[in-house]
């Protein structure tokens, strides 16, 4: 259980009040329901006669054994006035006015375990949420998509259904068990000795068949989150799929992750549902151990107590039994929620080596110039890039050129600190960017990639994008920019119109054009731009030029580029070969070097 008490810590302080609420109000519920039952016995027992009369009253105190007298003799004095019926009467509208309170406080702590159930799982998912979006690129690299979406949606549903679910049995059941005991003790404590050594053998029955369903689910989970992967997969690439008639391999695939998937979950739920049939067994031995054992001391009037305090007992008894099956079923589930809270920790504790400084500087112009000293760098322990010093200068155009895999792309996203440098030192303005709070540096920077990111929104949401407090007018006059206010208002419902997931009602330079009109939008002092015009048709690729153009102007622009023709003017072209800068000029002098960029040239320009 230190799992669970783990939550509980982690996710319960905000709703601590709820959670003495409910505490307080199940104390009342079970303290009504414990003296309903205590006192129905000895009243009628003077009903019917067995029990004698009380004729004289005790002063009113606080004390049990006062409160008792004083009913006795409340219902003595009924008995002698009224008669034996009206007094039977009493006792039924008084049974009915405690179960009334005690199911009405049973409803009240219930209300307040609501709120608390719900908030822990609300909590739980925005600790998630909130992870992934600050976790580095590295960490989704090395992760599957499905896992992680895995853990989000089903592990987080798993630990709502597992643990919130009997979390209130967690909070209700030991009350109630610990209320009967009490009053068990008050009325036979040799009795209740001998029920408090059987208890705790058949709770460690059931809580070793318990332990072993948290690595079943785990197990489980994981499969669950490779069973997402594959079926993203598919849903990605399904035109790849068709194409090469692989149908039925990926049918087969996927049959074998779910057969696997379906064998280790019927493992789970055979040993799940032991719970409740091995704690009604185990219920139902106790209570014939203790009967024989109790009734065969009241046989020999060697039991301490009247055979109608012994049914009393029993009853009381019973009430322990049936608190401790649902404790019991609650531990299984509990495993199952622990299993799936494992997987969730291990996003959240996952260490995220890309943060702000200690004391981080703020920094909300730039002003001079981007600088790269000695800088090599590898994702793992291949160097992508290797001992690169540059500068690039304020208001200059920077191309960057060289065939796929010479880490032009990797270059350009140490500069927004998507990756953190182990060698060598970046510099805005002579400050270094780990230096930088992170939101400022990103805040300095627009980017546009090869593959635009679009959301399922409209048009004016997708432009508007990372932008507070956006008005119309410049929403319309980036897409202007952008060229793209045209095919925008062309659309069903203007800027209204919901684009579909990843912008897939749009053509790649529509896309393209947005994805530029989000970046002027955002009007950053540098830009990125990342083979903006790669995958786009000559038409498309004359337009989203156009609109580049518009953006670089008054900028510090750093371009990637294939195309070399799309960055004859830029004042400094860079070519990079094998993670080093080969070569650097403008375009005139790199063709004069008869180097690299030239061969390049020569082989686009046939």
């Amino acid at each position: 259980m230190k799992g669970l008490l783990t939550l509980l810590k982690r996710f319960v302080p905000p709703y601590k009040t709820w959670a003495i609420l409910n505490v307080f109000f199940n104390i009342l519920g079970a303290l009504f329901g414990a003296f309903s039952f205590l006192a129905l016995s000895p009243l009628l027992g003077i009903l019917f006669g067995t029990q004698e009369m009380v004729t004289e009253p005790v002063p009113f105190t606080l004390n049990f054994e006062d409160i008792k007298h004083n009913l006795f003799y409340f219902m003595s004095t009924i008995i002698e006035d009224s008669g034996q019926l009206k007094a039977l009467y009493l006792i039924g509208i008084f049974i009915i006015v405690m179960v009334f309170l005690k199911v009405g406080f049973t409803y009240l702590a219930s209300f307040c375990m609501v709120p608390l159930r719900n908030g822990v799982v609300r909590d739980l998912r925005l600790s998630i949420y909130r992870k992934l979006l600050v976790l580095p690129l590295g960490y989704f690299s090395e992760e599957r998509k499905g896992d992680i979406m895995a853990r989000v949606t089903g592990d987080v549903s798993e630990v709502e259904t597992s643990i919130m679910n009997s979390l209130e049995m967690l909070f209700k059941n030991p009350i109630l068990i610990f209320i009967s005991l009490i009053v068990m003790v008050y009325m036979s404590w040799s009795l209740t000795l001998f029920v408090l050594v059987m208890l705790p053998v058949a709770t460690l029955f059931t809580g070793r068949i318990g332990r072993t369903l948290k690595g079943k689910s785990r197990k489980g989970q994981d499969k669950m989150g490779e069973l997402l992967s594959t079926i993203d997969e598919t849903l990605s690439g399904l035109s790849i799929v068709k194409a090469f008639n692989a149908e039925k391999r990926m049918e087969n695939r996927f049959k074998s992750e779910t057969q696997q998937y379906y064998k280790i979950m019927n493992r789970l739920m055979w040993r799940s549902f032991l719970a409740h049939p091995v704690s009604e067994f185990l219920g139902t031995f106790i209570i014939i151990v203790v009967l024989w054992y109790g009734g065969s001391l009241i046989l020999k009037n060697d039991g301490g107590m009247p055979p109608e305090d012994f049914m009393t007992y029993l009853v009381f008894f019973y009430s322990i039994i049936n608190p401790a099956k649902a404790f019991s079923t609650a531990f299984y589930s509990v495993q199952k929620g622990l299993a799936s809270l494992d997987r969730i920790d291990s996003v959240l504790n996952t260490d995220n080596p890309i943060c702000d400084s200690d004391h981080p500087i703020s920094k909300h112009t730039f002003d001079h110039d981007i600088e790269f000293r000695n800088v090599t760098f590898g994702y793992r322990d291949d160097k992508i890039l290797k001992n690169i010093n540059l500068k690039i200068p304020k208001g200059k155009t920077v191309a960057l050129v060289g065939k796929s895999g010479s880490g032009k792309t990797t270059f350009v996203k140490l500069i927004p600190r998507f990756w953190d440098l182990k060698h060598g030192e970046i510099f805005i303005d002579g400050i270094n960017i780990k230096e930088i709070k992170l939101s400022d540096l990103r805040g300095l920077m627009g980017y546009v990639s090869q593959d635009p990111v679009l959301f399922n929104d409209t048009f004016e949401n997708n432009i508007a994008f990372g932008t507070d407090h956006a008005e119309k007018e410049q929403i319309v006059e980036a897409a202007c920019i952008a060229h793209a206010h045209e095919f925008i208002i062309e659309s069903e419902n203007g800027y209204e119109t919901i684009i579909g997931d990843h912008g897939c009602k749009l053509s790649g330079g529509q896309r393209q054009r947005i994805s530029i009109a989000r970046a002027v939008m955002k009007n950053p002092p540098i830009m990125i731009l990342d083979e903006a015009t790669s995958s786009l048709d000559t038409e498309s690729e004359k337009l989203v030029q156009d609109a580049l153009v518009n953006l670089m102007k008054n900028r510090t622009s750093i371009i990637i580029a294939h195309r070399l023709s799309t960055i004859k003017n830029a004042d400094l072209i860079c070519v990079f070969k094998k993670g080093e800068v080969v070569e650097q000029g403008t375009h005139d002098e790199l063709l004069k070097k008869n180097g690299e960029y030239c061969r390049l040239h020569k082989m686009q320009s046939f």
